[in-house]
């Protein structure tokens, strides 16, 4: 079983920038691809975007694409958010996930989406 534990969430107002990191338990096959998810309440569950922790390739929603950069370090158990230019609709709680390889190339973070593990989530709220 993968444990995943984010940090780093918090209150920023629009335009502001805040940077999320997410440790995972171990470097396996089941973190071959890490990503993150969010939800707003109300709102279903949705993937933000995914690493491929192989090769650092990375994929993003068009929403956040050109604001968001995922990244990983070099031991390869640890991704990072960088989210720039925040808008009050990024507000939500937001979860690192976890998932084989093959399930990296699934359109709009669907592998981690619904076949990852997740962490407890980390809150951020943008205001306007």
């Amino acid at each position: 079983q993968v444990q995943l534990k984010e940090s780093g969430g918090g209150s920023v107002q629009a335009g502001g920038s805040l940077k999320l990191s997410c440790a995972a338990s171990g470097f396996t096959e089941k973190t071959r691809c890490m990503g993150w998810l969010r939800q707003a309440p109300g709102k279903e569950r949705e993937g933000v975007g995914t690493i491929s922790t192989n090769d650092g390739r990375t994929y993003y929603i068009d929403d956040v694409k050109s604001r968001f950069t995922i990244t990983q370090d070099n031991s390869k158990t640890t991704v990072f958010l960088q989210m720039n230019s925040l808008k009050p609709e990024d507000s939500g709680m937001y979860y690192c996930a976890a998932t084989t390889n093959e399930l990296c190339d699934i359109s709009g973070a669907g592998g981690i989406l619904k076949y990852g593990s997740r962490g407890q989530g980390t809150q951020v709220t943008v205001a306007s």
